[in-house]
């Protein structure tokens, strides 16, 4: 059993070909961003208060997990670059080092963004977000779904390959306009994505809305309105997605904490709910 298993593996693995040290890179993205999410979900939770906080220097200067993960991304990358090969296994460790810089830093995407501490806010669910776009995106590449390579082998094949490549970029360049940026991103790897975005309607903040509704077409914008209001279903899926993976926001989580106090007696004073040091 144990030998057929380590067949299967070995076959697996061979069949990655060069793939396989993106496979690598996957594995320590999900698993640098599993531990550093928990990590931080842990800090905040008064019921494992053993568990270390955040890393801060004698000056008080918070250096935040971020920090970390750009300084690994740099040193395996250099690394891979100096040492010049594409095989082996100190190009295997490029890959994983790599993708533990990458899970760290995209948990802390809303701070790029921001520039500011947000990681608890209900802006800093953006992290999550792209974190789950960027696993999306690395695993298509994995699986093979790659864009349109342009074909040479003849001036027909060529203006033909550029013509289907061109209107393929063109309708994942529309979705994105109208703010469809998921279809849009793994639209560039799976044909037709991007066409059923793209005539789609457009969400009411997007580029494109702003060009051709509004005033132009008042019933489209009113449509849009109604279609990507607050609160609808997809919504609150998201949500509950982004809690189940990040956490709840900060005053979400304060509100629980609230809730879980046990009732004080009428003769004595509430005292202030005692707040859980925030990781951030």
């Amino acid at each position: 059993m144990d030998v057929a298993f380590a067949s299967v593996i070995g076959e697996s693995w061979g069949s990655l070909g060069e793939r396989r040290f993106l496979f690598l890179t996957l594995l320590g993205f999900v698993c640098a961003f599993g531990f550093i999410r928990l990590s931080t979900r842990l800090m905040r939770s008064p019921r494992v208060p053993w568990w270390p906080g955040s890393v801060v220097s004698e000056g008080g200067v918070h250096v935040h997990h971020l920090f970390f993960g750009i300084v690994l991304m740099m040193v395996a990358g250099g690394l891979s670059f100096a040492a010049g090969e594409t095989d082996g296994p100190w190009y295997a460790i490029y890959a994983v080092l790599f993708g533990v810089g990458l899970g760290l830093a995209i948990d802390e995407y809303a701070l790029w963004l921001h520039l500011d501490d947000v990681y608890w806010s209900r802006e800093g669910r953006s992290s999550i977000d792209a974190t789950l776009i960027a696993l999306g995106l690395i695993g298509f590449v994995l699986l093979a779904f790659v864009p349109t390579r342009i074909g040479d082998d003849s001036l027909a094949v060529l203006a033909t390959t550029v013509a289907v490549a061109t209107l393929h970029f063109g309708w994942v360049l529309i979705a994105a306009a109208k703010s469809r940026l998921v279809h849009a991103l793994f639209g560039i790897f799976v044909p037709g994505l991007a066409f059923y975005a793209g005539l789609r309607l457009a969400k009411p903040r997007s580029v494109w809305a702003k060009r051709f509704y509004g005033e132009r077409r008042p019933a489209k914008q009113a449509r849009a309105e109604h279609r990507f209001r607050a609160g609808r279903l997809t919504d609150r899926f998201k949500e509950r997605l982004r809690d189940a993976i990040g956490g709840v926001t900060e005053e979400e989580y304060q509100a629980q904490l609230a809730a879980a106090a046990p009732p004080t007696s009428s003769t004595t004073a509430a005292p202030t709910p005692k707040r859980a040091p925030s990781p951030r």
